[in-house]
């Protein structure tokens, strides 16, 4: 297969309504698709997730492209112009979810393998890690994958992700890096009593006020080398009392701090838990905390990967892309433990929201920029 098109493969897929963690025979679609061109096809099943790790070829270096067939749900279905997962085409836009994040890219790396392996071009390997958990919890996805493959001693010597990196238009950016972040509960625990008699009770409000005021007094940092400054953001604060004359049991509230390598999850953490310990002082209830670390903070080095993938965005584009660490976190985390990886992909305006959609000019762009990226890749890296 020398002629793969993109825009029809990216229809097949999105036509698979695979909203996390439902898979509706997408990742059958890409199965199918690589083993026509020659890979050897392996399905990693965790839990209820469908994973896919195929490989064309056994030699180094070995170049692999990452990404999910999963979409958040479509929301207000009557909001959309046409049906979320029909795949319709208007004026030369697709429209349906997926569209940008991130069926296209699945299926413009897909085209420019047939073109790469049709012209043997492929000096190596290339490979696809496809998960169906991106948009979820992402713990049974690539994240499992990942741990699996390197139990195994596969080796994967770079990675492109395929998310939707461009910021305003095609290939005016590139991510080298992700902020890291951490998701932190917090549950005052006092005594409920009346407001009349509060020396029978014990305020939890206070103490969680006391808290969320010193975290927020502390600057993090000013920012590290590529990156913004990392943030915290108080999410929710909740009591639910809905009674005037009572002084409530307990007092919750959520937070999430993005940081970068300035910092370790663990350590900002253990931060929170001694702030926690500091306002809860004299007072006769407890703070319950729950730490949740989603990702660390990483950044792939500028080099001689980076370049490549600049170069062939310049290529198709026009423009060289900005080599960036914004925006939130994805499946690169897992991977940087593997090999140096960057993300690659649509402008992302729309993804998440209704009539999400794609030019189906840009897609074949895309499709251009991956296979002008294979072409580099083995001549530069070459046969390791």
């Amino acid at each position: 297969m020398s002629s793969l098109d993109p825009v029809a493969l990216t229809q097949d897929l999105i036509r698979r309504p695979s909203v996390t963690p439902a898979d509706e025979g997408a990742m059958d679609v890409v199965e199918a698709t690589l083993k026509a061109l020659g890979f050897s096809c392996r399905r990693m099943k965790f839990g209820e997730i469908e994973n896919l790790y195929a490989r064309f070829g056994i030699a180094r270096p070995n170049l692999c492209f990452a990404g999910h067939t999963d979409v958040v749900p479509v929301g207000d279905a009557a909001a959309w112009s046409r049906e979320a997962f029909a795949a319709d085409i208007v004026d030369d836009i697709l429209i349906g979810r997926g569209a940008v994040d991130m069926k296209s890219a699945i299926a413009a790396f897909a085209a420019a393998t047939a073109k790469a392996i049709a012209a043997d071009q492929v000096k190596g390997s290339i490979s696809f890690l496809i998960t169906g958990d991106e948009e979820g919890v992402a713990t049974h996805g690539t994240k499992m994958v990942v741990e699996a493959l390197a139990a195994e001693g596969e080796i994967i010597d770079h990675c492109v992700v395929g998310e939707p990196t461009s910021a305003e238009t095609f290939g005016d950016m590139v991510k080298i890096g992700r902020r890291g972040s951490i998701n932190v509960e917090i549950e005052v625990q006092g005594i409920q009593g009346h407001v009349a008699y509060p020396h029978r009770a014990a305020n939890p409000v206070p103490v969680l006020i006391r808290l969320l005021s010193a975290l927020q007094a502390r600057v993090l940092d000013e920012g590290y080398t590529d990156f913004q400054p990392s943030n915290l953001e108080v999410t929710t604060i909740d009591v639910g009392n809905p009674t005037t004359n009572l002084i409530p049991a307990t007092a919750k509230a959520r937070l999430n701090i993005r940081f970068n390598p300035a910092h370790k999850g663990a350590d900002l953490a253990a931060w929170i838990q001694a702030e926690a310990d500091k306002a809860v002082e004299g007072f006769p209830g407890k703070i319950v905390l729950k730490p949740a670390i989603s990702g660390e903070a990483f950044l792939t080095e500028q080099g001689p990967f980076t370049e490549l993938v600049a170069d062939a965005v310049a290529d198709v584009a026009g423009q060289r892309p900005d080599l960036s660490t914004t925006g939130g976190t994805s499946d690169a985390r897992f991977i940087r433990a593997l090999c140096p990886v960057v993300e690659l992909g649509l402008v992302g305006k729309t993804m998440h929201s209704v009539d999400e959609r794609a030019p189906v000019a840009e897609i074949r762009q895309l499709q251009a920029v991956y296979e002008r990226l294979i072409a580099r890749y083995f001549g530069t890296f070459g046969a390791a």
